[in-house]
């Protein structure tokens, strides 16, 4: 049993009341003093605003684990969020969540990331109303393999396609009408 379940299970064994607020807090200062720790940093970074927006602070940092916690991962709250995890107006992190969010998974209004969920979703793999990336996924989508309504790339699926092999006229008439710079030069004319 590695150290986060070891944590997560005396955590379970308090909330059944199988052990008291006492004998969690001892179980857990003794897991946290062995040297099985000694390789990780002592403590993760925490710091916030004292001011507050909406009920937010205006910005939040949490980045590594927290022991005292009982958290493997910093989870930062915040209109500026930056964190493993974070959820925010403005979301930087490893798991980004907000109205503008950029990591390595986004989700949001507007995402950008390895994967991006997200009304307009940019990254590796997209999915979302316009969706751009190797792999997107939407009603507008663009990228090496493009499924859509709309869809524009070298492997494309959908009502209106762009591809290699296929080009809509429907589809070059929305592309160039919204897109121009995509499709200078890129496609035969009518």
């Amino acid at each position: 049993m590695n150290f986060a379940q070891e944590i997560e299970r005396l955590a379970k064994l308090h909330a059944e009341g199988a052990l008291t607020a006492e004998e969690f807090t001892k179980a857990k200062s003794q897991l946290l003093s062995t040297t099985a720790l000694s390789k990780f940093p002592a403590k993760g970074i925490r710091r916030q605003s004292p001011r507050k927006f909406c009920g937010l602070p205006l910005w939040a940092v949490a980045i590594g684990p927290d022991w005292e916690r009982g958290e493997m991962r910093g989870h930062a709250r915040g209109i500026f969020a930056l964190g493993d995890m974070a959820t925010g107006w403005f979301a930087f992190g490893g798991l980004a969540r907000g109205l503008f969010a950029f990591g390595g998974l986004a989700i949001g209004l507007f995402a950008f990331g390895g994967a991006a969920i997200g009304v307009v979703a940019v990254g590796g793999a997209a999915i979302g109303g316009l969706a751009i990336g190797g792999g997107a996924v939407g009603g507008i989508a663009i990228g090496g393999g493009a499924c859509g309504y709309y869809a524009l790339g070298g492997g494309a699926i959908g009502v209106h396609t762009i591809s290699a092999t296929h080009q809509d006229p429907a589809a070059l008439d929305f592309f160039r009408q919204h897109f121009p710079w995509l499709t200078k030069g890129l496609m035969r004319g009518r």
